[in-house]
């Protein structure tokens, strides 16, 4: 699978609206502009069994790790709260691709807002990695 496969496979499985809102867009310019893994959060490790996952988050000045079992949702936006980042998931959207699970999150950190976008084998990374893109679009 290359890098282009996946970018394709996360463009063409975006929600209807944002669909509409990036229809100029290549998939590439797609993945430049939602997927955002440059910013103030990066996922540095990420481990799933069942419905358990940890996820090693890098902030400017320490690691944080984040172990939870069930809701990644859940379990991210408490933690991202604590470390200062007070994000609102206004719509969350999940879809399972031939690539793996796109995950698309529209969010509201700090008065602005924005969509985000991340693909990846499981639902609870995809979840993960669209939440961090989410605040590094926003932050930013």
């Amino acid at each position: 699978m290359t890098l282009l496969t996946l970018d394709r496979a996360l463009f063409d499985a975006a929600p209807k609206g944002l669909r509409a809102e990036t229809i100029d867009l290549t998939p590439a310019q797609f993945l430049d502009r939602y997927a955002r893994i440059d910013g103030p959060i990066a996922l540095r490790e990420f481990t799933c069994s069942g419905t358990d996952f940890t996820a090693t988050l890098a902030f400017a000045d320490h690691l944080r790790t984040v172990i939870a079992a069930g809701s990644p949702v859940a379990a991210m936006t408490s933690a991202l709260y604590d470390e200062g980042y007070p994000l609102e998931i206004l719509q969350f959207h999940q879809r399972r691709t031939a690539e793996g699970t796109a995950t698309f999150v529209q969010c509201e950190f700090n008065g602005r807002r924005g969509w985000a976008a991340a693909m990846a084998g499981d639902g609870a990374e995809s979840t993960v990695r669209a939440m961090i893109a989410c605040v590094n679009l926003l932050a930013g």
